[in-house]
């Protein structure tokens, strides 16, 4: 590895270079911002590599695939990332415009660096020493970098579904990856499944001066808040009926993975300037079981009539709320959507509509895999103390499609950090991380190939 790793040392900066102009090319899936750009740049940095590639157009925006033949043809790592980011607004809040890549104190700052550009352009940079040591790679290496993650992949489960062939291969490595807050490298094994809708509520043709409808005409505000305050109660039970029906609980593996976790507790309150956790939980375990292992329903927004400065007095004819629901082992989006269309009708809201915004089940890779252990005693000569095994995260993407489809065991190594500020202003990596992210990427495809030779 001496030689790769003298080559990623002496290039870094050519690599962060590629980084920083994939960065500046827009590529905001929400608002449809430079997606067919940002994917032909996509498909060009693999073609450089000596990739096939082959863009894919969807309702949405294009899949890239792309594939390069190694040294062992019977094995086969699919790498999984996205294109896409997230809105870059409130501009205000950036210290550099957030589609004008900045370094400064060892990190680079631009939205999508750290989620997802940086851990695409890493492992290509991976792939650009162990070519440039070998004149090769080691195994077979596929590329699936999809532009809809970040909106929840509408149209990927679709796309794997009818592409298993294409996309057939012997485990995946996943679009994220990092260390904890103590330094560690983590492994995630899961996501939890989501679930995304939006609820709508209507009850005039326009909005109406609050004098002369407000004891008299029904508020939409009100109305939209009432059939919320139906979905959970003070005990933060979710109170849709047959919500809990289907789960698969936590293994007794689970909770002993969980407990050699660092404690989260004091970091989280620090962080997030919180007095305490919901129900009173203070047990470190006990915290990170509920984090990821029990289901939720959120309110991630709520809009109805006036809210700029100073008043106005207004009755609103509209409102809307975004509402998740992540879902754990076995939940599906057909039954909360199912679930909660009954809910609501049942407790006199038929008004309220139900638009679903996209979502899809959790899905998780057995931690005794061996593509598993794999990653994890490669991690350790890279980062020089172990690899921790997280069960599950709380977070969702289209794992789960993966998982269903192509019948493969999914892991996670990247260059991200808790500080890496992903979806929010000043989104940024560490270039130290980034560099260690690639040796990583680079010795788990080593030892992939050298798994199934038998050495």
């Amino acid at each position: 590895m001496n030689q790769i790793d003298t080559y990623l040392t002496s290039h870094l900066d050519e690599s962060l270079d590629e980084l920083a102009a994939l960065c500046a090319q827009p590529s905001v899936a929400a608002q449809n911002l430079g997606m067919e750009e940002a994917a032909h740049m996509v498909a060009e940095m693999l073609r450089k590599r000596g990739f096939a590639v082959q863009i894919f157009p969807t309702e949405g925006a294009p899949v890239v695939f792309g594939e390069r033949k190694g040294r062992n043809p019977d094995k086969t790592l699919l790498i999984y990332n996205h294109y896409d980011v997230q809105p870059p607004e409130p501009l205000e809040l950036w210290n550099s415009p957030p589609f004008e890549p900045t370094i400064r104190d060892g990190h680079m700052y631009a939205r999508g660096v750290s989620d997802d550009k940086g851990h695409l352009v890493s492992r290509l940079f991976a792939i650009d020493a162990i070519l440039e040591a070998e004149g090769e790679l080691p195994c077979n290496v596929k590329f699936i970098v999809e532009g809809e993650e970040e909106i929840g992949s509408v149209h990927l489960p679709e796309f794997v579904r009818t592409h298993t062939d294409l996309l057939a291969a012997d485990g995946c490595l996943w679009e994220f990856g990092g260390v904890d807050h103590t330094g560690a490298p983590v492994e995630h094994l899961g996501l939890r499944g989501i679930c995304y809708v939006e609820l709508s509520v209507q009850t005039a043709s326009q909005d109406v001066h609050s004098g002369l409808g407000g004891s008299i005409f029904p508020n939409a505000a009100w109305r939209l808040v009432w059939a919320l305050n139906t979905l959970k109660g003070p005990d933060e039970r979710i109170r849709i009926p047959g919500f809990y029906d289907n789960i698969v609980p936590p293994t007794e593996r689970d909770r002993k993975l969980m407990a050699a976790l660092p404690p989260v507790a004091d970091l989280y309150k620090e962080r997030f300037a919180l007095s305490g956790f919901l129900l009173g939980v203070e047990d470190e375990v006990e915290l990170k079981m509920q984090g990821v292992f029990q289901p939720t329903c959120t309110i991630c927004g709520l809009t109805s009539g006036y809210q700029g400065p100073g008043s106005k007095t207004v009755l609103p004819a509209k409102a809307s709320a975004k509402v998740d629901f992540r879902m754990v082992p076995n939940q599906t989006t057909e039954q909360i959507l199912e679930g909660l269309r009954a809910h609501l009708d049942a407790e006199g809201f038929p008004d309220v509509k139900i638009t679903y915004l996209g979502g899809g089940p959790a899905a998780r890779t057995d931690p005794d895999d061996p593509l598993v252990r794999l990653v994890v005693d490669t991690a350790a000569e890279v980062y020089d103390q172990p690899m921790r095994i997280v069960p599950m995260s709380g977070g969702s993407g289209p794992n789960h499609a993966f998982v269903q489809h192509l019948g493969i065991p999914i892991v996670t190594a990247g260059i991200g950090h808790p500080e890496s500020r992903a979806h929010a202003p000043n989104e940024n990596i560490r270039i130290d991380l980034y560099l260690q992210g690639a040796r990583h990427v680079a010795r788990i495809l080593k030892a992939f190939a050298r798994e199934w030779q038998g050495e």
